[in-house]
């Protein structure tokens, strides 16, 4: 079956040429499809190495693979998917689309996540994911994305301003990390 001109499938899997620098002859091979099961436990390394930071992520104390499986089944590749990006058949990163907020009025938004395991940062893992995620939201009925990023956190503020986000809002000293008042950056962009 088709929903939107785009044939679904159980696995949504592209080839993507990465160039880490413009005038580079090399380059590695990115695959991006959605999560699996079988993922999780990567994707849980890559999460809770950001937790750490106290950069990325609201949450405090590490996840365990269990009390995340539930992340996968609120996914469906032809509306809110998760993807990894593998290089070399490791994951490399991820990306979520989920539900801005649950008033039907917002259904055409979708918030992303998007995480990098630490040994692959600043390869361009999460701007091939951002670039893909803007590609396909039409897609998949989103006209809008934000990323919800604490202010402090200026690589992925520049990561998504790049990827032609614009700061739509901001929510000063609404989390507390480590008995620290940070502000919330919202970005956005029409797709």
């Amino acid at each position: 079956s088709t929903c939107r001109g785009f044939p679904l499938a159980a696995v949504y899997a592209r080839r993507v040429n990465w160039n880490r620098h413009e005038s580079a002859v090399a380059t590695k091979d990115m695959l991006i499809r959605d999560a699996a099961e079988s993922d999780l436990p990567a994707i849980i390394e890559i999460y809770n190495a950001a937790i750490a930071t106290r950069a990325a992520t609201a949450q405090l104390e590490p996840v365990t693979v269990e009390s995340r499986r539930h992340w996968l089944t609120e996914h469906s590749p032809d509306q809110h998917p998760f993807w990894v990006l593998e290089i070399d058949g490791r994951v490399a990163g991820w990306l979520s689309f989920k539900s801005f907020l649950p008033r039907c009025a917002y259904r055409g938004t979708a918030e992303l996540s998007v995480y990098v395991g630490e040994k692959f940062r600043r390869r361009g893992v999460a701007r091939t994911l951002l670039e893909e995620a803007i590609m396909r939201a039409p897609s998949l009925g989103i006209n809008a994305v934000v990323g919800l990023i604490f202010a402090h956190n200026e690589a992925s503020l520049r990561l998504f301003e790049r990827a032609g986000f614009a700061r739509w809002g901001l929510l000063p000293q609404v989390a507390r990390l480590d008995e620290v008042e940070r502000d919330l950056a919202i970005m956005g962009r029409r797709v």
